[in-house]
């Protein structure tokens, strides 16, 4: 093995060059994920790239929601140096200001953009996350998120947007660490004796003078195992507002959230509530690689060189039968104290959660 760029930069945390990461575990990754919206609920856009230094691999994705399609492009090459060079095909991001403007470039002739982020509220960082099945550690992964406004231009489908920052907005975050990538590990034990349900709420928001962070994830019994709710300040300033309590209502004879309350405290004790509806969304399971995703996965070898494209039909049978056992992305428009904000809802509520009345895997909302 040789020395690779990255170790002329004092950024070393073990005694091995930069070409390795500190574990031979193979599922270590470091990704980074992005999400833009013109408040509206007409156009949703999920994006990331991703790095798997012990499985050689650096991908990337991206996805827009207009109406009921959805237009994914995926991309994929062999990741033979670590560097600051974050690119693979036709995808590339820049870093123009660490943890304040980023350039995303995506080049493909079913979707193409040339968008600036610029943040909001200074980054966050939340707390370190952890997921078991049985004794193992399936996730264990350290994240940063934020809040921001877009500005550039998109095309998809045959439409040419332009991203003004006035409008556009989004979260973004930067996480590392394990969790499954690539090709499937074997179930072993875990195969007979399932978690039997997963539950997770992630919810990001940019209002005028503050951002937002709550995470919660739960187990089928209720039992908290991440609980994190923060709001930053333009200043840096950042409080901590408790344990979040959040109601939510889904549609009848679905999983799906309509509505959110987050009942958070803030230091002086005091209630602050942020009332959500949801307004569009995208599932990590159709197209963007996420869990449960049938067409492409993070990380999976598919050669070098490797690009693909989907058109779904978000109406069809078998896409709609998908949205229950994945992760959904969901534009979020947001009151708190009078004050209007966006961003975004992520939930997952997968098999059983007993708070939420889900009983087993095929059980829906009344």
């Amino acid at each position: 093995m040789k020395p690779v760029p990255l170790d002329e930069f004092p950024v070393h945390q073990s005694p091995l060059s930069m070409a390795r990461v500190a574990t031979s575990d193979r599922n270590f990754y470091d990704r980074c994920y992005f999400n833009a919206h013109d408040r509206t609920g007409d156009v949703f856009l999920v994006t990331g790239l991703g790095v798997y230094p012990n499985l050689g691999v650096v991908d990337a994705f991206a996805t827009v929601r207009q109406g009921d399609s959805q237009v994914a492009v995926r991309f994929s090459d062999a990741l033979d140096e670590r560097s600051t060079d974050t690119a693979v095909c036709g995808y590339r991001i820049e870093v123009v200001k660490p943890l304040e403007t980023i350039r995303l470039i995506c080049e493909h002739e079913d979707l193409s953009f040339d968008m600036t982020w610029e943040g909001s509220f200074p980054s966050v960082l939340e707390e370190h996350h952890m997921l078991m099945a049985g004794p193992r550690p399936i996730l264990d992964a350290t994240r940063f998120a934020q809040v921001g406004s877009w500005s550039g231009t998109m095309s998809v489908g045959g439409r040419d947007l332009t991203v003004d920052p006035q409008t556009w907005t989004g979260t973004r975050d930067r996480s590392w660490g394990i969790r499954p990538v690539g090709e499937p590990d074997p179930q072993g034990r875990m195969g007979d004796e399932p978690t039997g349900g997963h539950w997770w709420t992630y919810v990001p928001l940019r209002f005028d003078d503050f951002a937002l962070m709550v995470i919660v994830q739960e187990s089928p019994d209720g039992y908290r195992t991440l609980s994190h709710a923060t709001r930053v300040f333009a200043d840096g300033r950042v409080e901590q507002l408790g344990w979040p309590r959040i109601e939510i209502g889904y549609s009848s004879g679905t999983r799906h959230p309509v509505w959110a309350r987050m009942h958070l405290t803030t230091p002086a004790g005091e209630p602050l509530v942020v009332e959500i509806e949801t307004v569009g969304f995208v599932a990590l399971n159709v197209g963007a690689g996420y869990g449960g995703d049938s067409d492409w996965t993070h990380g999976e070898w598919r050669g070098r060189n490797w690009s693909s494209s989907s058109v779904y039909d978000l109406t069809a049978p078998e896409i709609v039968g998908k949205l229950p056992y994945g992760t959904i992305d969901h534009i979020a428009k947001a009151t708190c104290d009078g004050r209007e904000g966006w961003g975004m809802f992520e939930h997952a509520v997968m098999g059983r959660h007993d708070p939420s009345g889900f009983v087993g895997w095929l059980d829906m909302a009344p």
